[in-house]
């Protein structure tokens, strides 16, 4: 059963309409074609209209939605079902938050690494929500530098809330896990593509966010801090979350313009959850026009541009006070 967000409401009640006009079809045996194609572009305007104006905080809701393809979805698609998963970090388990293996895009060998969340309430408890400890960082980076090893470009698909907060991840040493990588990400020498597919929160995000080309689908969101954290940070209630979602500029275009990322990926009318293959294919020709030009340049050169693209963000005062 599909699930709607509150302002897919008008997209609910269409494809209702389509539905039972089908039904009625199916029973009767009476030709409803007209009134079904008149409803199905009446669905895709609608769509097109709700979709082209969405608020920060409606694209923060859209890249939660529980009908959205997670990291597994989009590997499988993107190579065709010929993913090798791989395992573990060889110090404490194999962390179900974040996957990694080997797969093909159009005969390139890809290392594949991300957050994976559940499709449903028990598959959410094993995956922690897409929220990583430290050994799924670890893995992550074990990951890339066996792709470094045989020379394979890296690409990690970003979806998490955050790295996983307890208390046993701090004991096992989560920020340290998370700093590691930034740093070994940085001089990899291998090609990396980071793309966001639903959240992009925190180090959590960050921890496997540092490559060549950093990429956003249309409704996702990147952001130190969530809106509903904002808020009850600022407001000492969730009720401001709408507008701390504003004022956080987490949007794909508030990221591009800010030139904080590469790229961003054009998603189906009315979202990836509405035509997945859809998604899956803009996703795989966006990895594929990538993966060509970064292959082609040598490995020096290309960590040497990675670096300069992250220390040229921000704004550093470096004057001496007076």
């Amino acid at each position: 059963m599909a699930n709607y967000l509150d302002f897919e409401e008008p997209i609910k009640e269409i494809i209702e309409q389509i539905e039972q006009a089908k039904s009625l079809e199916e029973k009767s045996q009476v030709d409803v074609s007209k009134t079904t194609k008149a409803l199905e572009k009446k669905l895709k305007d609608t769509q097109k209209a709700i979709y082209s104006k969405l608020t920060p905080w409606q694209r923060v809701q859209v890249s939660r939605h529980p009908d959205r393809p997670y990291t597994l979805s989009y590997i499988k698609a993107i190579t065709n079902g010929d993913f090798i998963e791989l395992h573990g970090d060889r110090n404490v388990k194999d962390d179900k938050a974040m996957v990694g293996g080997l797969g093909t895009v159009d005969g390139q060998t890809v290392m594949f690494i991300g957050q994976q969340k559940g499709v449903n309430t028990k598959m959410r408890q094993y995956r922690n929500f897409g929220m990583a400890n430290p050994e799924g960082y670890r893995k992550a980076l074990r990951l890339m530098k066996l792709a470094e090893k045989f020379n394979i470009p890296v690409v990690t698909f970003i979806d998490t809330p955050g790295a996983f907060p307890g208390l046993e991840a701090e004991e096992r040493g989560q920020g340290e896990a998370i700093a590691k990588n930034l740093m070994e990400m940085t001089t990899l020498k291998v090609p990396i593509i980071c793309i966001i597919i639903g959240e992009g929160a925190s180090g959590g995000a960050l921890g496997i966010g540092i490559g060549d080309k950093v990429l956003m689908l249309e409704n996702t969101w990147y952001s130190v801090i969530s809106p509903e954290s904002c808020s009850s940070i600022l407001w000492r209630s969730w009720e401001y979350k709408e507008q701390a979602a504003s004022a956080l500029k987490l949007t794909a275009e508030d990221m591009l313009e800010n030139k904080l990322i590469d790229g961003i990926i054009k998603e189906p009318i009315g979202g990836a959850h509405a035509n997945p293959e859809e998604a899956f294919d803009n996703v795989k020709k966006e990895i594929a026009k990538n993966l060509s030009k970064l292959m082609s340049t040598e490995a020096d050169k290309r960590v040497q541009a990675r670096i300069r693209k992250f220390s040229n963000m921000g704004v550093v005062d470096d004057k001496k006070s007076k």
